[in-house]
């Protein structure tokens, strides 16, 4: 089995297979919190184009929370219905949990994006990087949070993802890539020897490094 050894690494190395998107007038890089930014950064790097950050937050099940019933972004909800009603989650539960997560959500946005404006991605390429895909709920509402502003592009590359996934979030936005999409795939940190939590101070420290000269 294929395997990364952090997330820098698989960013270098998802980057590498990008190298044609150099060319890319108005690309701009989005990593999504906390583990896609690391990611977000080597191909930001690589590609030579503007990193920033664009937060998401899932929505878990009440009764599994790592399991995504779905998620929000600023101006977004996208929601698994077909799951929601497979296990009976409630309008109150579904109510209770997106308060929780619009609740951190705003946090993070203050803390990240604190002194800058909002993004102005009108007529940009966007490249919405993870650390993977697993049910791929949280980038579903970055994509409808992305065209909600004007985006005249959206591309999705990760390092590793769901076949099923992937699938489903190329047909969302205008391109999903994955260096890797095995049969099998159970969780995306299997495929990472360290998948440590990314903390809020190491999000900072890459996007001001991140920043143009």
């Amino acid at each position: 089995m294929s395997m990364f050894s952090d997330r820098r690494e698989a960013g270098r190395r998802l980057g590498e297979a990008l190298v044609a998107w150099r060319d890319e007038p108005h690309l701009v890089v989005l990593g999504l919190p906390r583990g896609g930014v690391p990611v977000a950064a080597e191909v930001a790097r690589t590609l030579g184009a503007p990193l920033d950050v664009f937060v998401v937050r899932k929505l878990g099940l009440p009764q599994y929370p790592e399991v995504a019933m779905g998620a929000v972004a600023v101006g977004a909800r996208w929601l698994n219905t077909e799951l929601i009603a497979q296990v009976g989650v409630t309008p109150d539960d579904l109510a209770r949990v997106e308060a929780r997560e619009q609740q951190e959500l705003q946090r993070r946005e203050q803390v990240y994006r604190a002194g800058k404006g909002p993004l102005d991605l009108r007529g940009k390429t966007v490249l919405l990087i993870d650390d993977g895909l697993a049910t791929g709920a949280t980038m579903h509402a970055a994509v409808q949070a992305v065209r909600a502003l004007e985006a005249a592009k959206i591309e999705i590359a990760v390092p590793v993802a769901a076949p099923d996934t992937l699938l489903a979030l190329g047909r969302a936005a205008n391109e999903a890539f994955s260096l890797l999409a095995p049969q099998g795939f159970r969780a995306v940190g299997q495929f990472y020897r360290e998948f440590g939590q990314t903390s809020d101070a190491e999000v900072l420290a890459l996007l001001e490094a991140g920043k143009p000269d």
